[in-house]
């Protein structure tokens, strides 16, 4: 397999891994009042299997982390995650928000 390249596309509002021209995964989020909430993180079906899905997690929330905002894991690949990497704790606030 290529190389996985890791990208933050803001005005979509999402990160995305990418193989050569073809987008294999994405993470969206909406930015609310100084936090990233995460909405959903999907990998095409044939890229499964690689740890991808985790590795666009880390990129995303170290992205986060570094632009100075708190994280809300309402996807729940990140909300599991999160739950087993301690790593992010004091970036987490409440999932008690409605999804839009």
């Amino acid at each position: 397999m290529d190389e996985a390249i890791f990208e933050h596309i803001p005005d979509r509002s999402r990160y995305e891994i990418r193989l050569g021209d073809s987008r294999i995964g994405l993470s969206t989020y909406r930015d609310e009042d100084g936090r990233r909430l995460f909405l959903h993180t999907e990998v095409d079906p044939d890229y499964q299997g690689h740890g991808l899905a985790s590795k666009l997690i880390v990129f995303a929330l170290d992205d986060t982390r570094a632009a100075g905002k708190r994280i809300v894991a309402l996807c729940p690949m990140v909300a599991a995650y999160v739950a087993k990497h301690h790593d992010y704790d004091d970036l987490l606030d409440s999932t008690d928000i409605a999804p839009s």
